[in-house]
């Protein structure tokens, strides 16, 4: 299958690139570079150097002989979208190409605005493009199990049987995000919804929990090669900035009690789940909803088996939570569909053992510890307005 991979120079799309790449696919990829920018308006930096996004599609090109061509430009162009969809002619395009961190969209109102007009308008321009060019494409969007929130019943797989009043009906599960970041994605779920019923478009919503990790076996294959680990409290997420703490002989900070409960999985479970919905694809007309994650952890009990399995004194502290978000809630998540595809999870305490401690080791010397600590307070509200206010990259 040729795939387009929105936001290929990150995280997650760049290993989700070689990933489905190794596999056999005729893969594209396009991004802005603006996760970049983020780095230098922030002052951090990835724990693991990064190569630029050339210097990786050249090795990529050298070590396996396939090929990654590249393209440049940001999705709010509506322009690009259409030329670019319209030139590539994908069978599926998996879309990670949006600012993924909760902390950074509630910095103040210049970046909660930044935030919801980047990944909304984007996410509105693609669907556009899909039905001008080719209403088959089968659309893969990298979703957020923080949608939902933390509901006082189970959390179904995107979709909800309710009974009111003696009739009953299927509706988009409710949802109660907590961060301007959770609200957007929100947001691009009803549009993608609304667009398979109109359009007869098709899609696949990937509620994604919290990934750990930072290697794959493609990324293995050459330093260059490499994805990045971020550590920040803006956008490392908790196991990864936890794990380097330990490292460097910081206490594990834990917001509030720790009770907070989350899906997560591991980055090598998070390529293999798109190349699984991918070459499983929705029906034409059809919103499909996977629960994208493989355990369910509070933030003390991952703070609890970092202690545990690494091998040195760990201390453990708990400071005041700067989120708006319950200490104490039920949490039961169904994440079954993946697993009935063939998924077949990596387990939390196999990966700290096996390689993310020592890819910190390795580069705890590039750690800045000032960056631990939380800087964003839910909240605070800043409503600074006017160009200075707005994100270099956004202005």
């Amino acid at each position: 299958m040729r795939i387009l991979v929105l936001g290929g120079d990150g995280y997650l799309g760049w290993p989700t690139a070689l990933h489905l790449s190794m596999g056999g696919h005729d893969v594209h990829v396009a991004d802005n570079l603006v996760r970049r920018t983020y780095d230098d308006e922030l002052g951090v930096t990835s724990l693991v150097p990064i190569a630029s996004l050339e210097r990786r599609v050249a090795v990529w090109r050298q070590v396996t002989g396939r090929d990654i061509p590249a393209h440049i430009g940001d999705l709010t162009d509506p322009v690009f979208t259409r030329t670019l969809v319209g030139e590539v002619r994908p069978d599926a395009i998996v879309h990670f190409a949006e600012q993924r961190s909760a902390p950074y969209s509630m910095i103040d109102q210049a970046h909660a605005v930044y935030t919801q007009s980047n990944n909304v308008i984007g996410t509105l321009n693609v669907l556009y493009a899909i039905a001008d060019v080719d209403p088959t494409i089968h659309l893969v969007k990298l979703g957020s199990m923080g949608e939902y929130g933390t509901p006082n019943i189970d959390i179904e797989e995107g979709w909800l049987e309710i009974t009111h009043k003696g009739r009953t009906d299927t509706v988009l599960y409710p949802k109660r995000p907590g961060s301007f970041y959770h609200l957007s994605k929100v947001h691009d779920s009803h549009n993608i919804e609304f667009a398979c019923r109109t359009w007869n478009l098709r899609a696949t919503d990937l509620n994604q929990g919290i990934v750990y990790g930072q290697e794959t076996d493609e990324t293995r294959l050459d330093p260059e090669l490499a994805t990045r680990f971020d550590y920040d409290a803006v956008f490392g997420t908790v196991l990864n900035r936890m794990v380097i703490q330990a490292v460097c002989g910081h206490p594990l900070t834990v917001y509030g009690s720790g009770h907070q409960v989350r899906g997560m999985l591991d980055i090598r479970d998070t390529v293999e789940c798109i190349r699984l919905a991918i070459e499983h694809p929705a029906h034409l007309g059809e919103f499909r909803v996977f629960n994208q994650f493989t355990e369910e952890f509070s933030v003390l009990s991952i703070a609890e088996l970092i202690r545990l399995t690494y091998p040195g004194a760990v201390r453990i502290a708990n400071i005041e939570n700067p989120r708006v978000e319950a200490a104490e809630h039920y949490y039961h998540a169904v994440h079954s569909r993946l697993v009935d595809l063939g998924l077949e999870p990596h387990r939390l305490d196999d990966t700290l053992i096996g390689s993310l401690f020592a890819v910190a080791e390795r580069h705890k010397e590039r750690a800045d510890p000032d960056l631990f600590e939380p800087s964003v307070e839910w909240r605070a509200t800043s409503s600074r307005v006017g160009p200075s206010a707005v994100p270099a990259h956004a202005a």
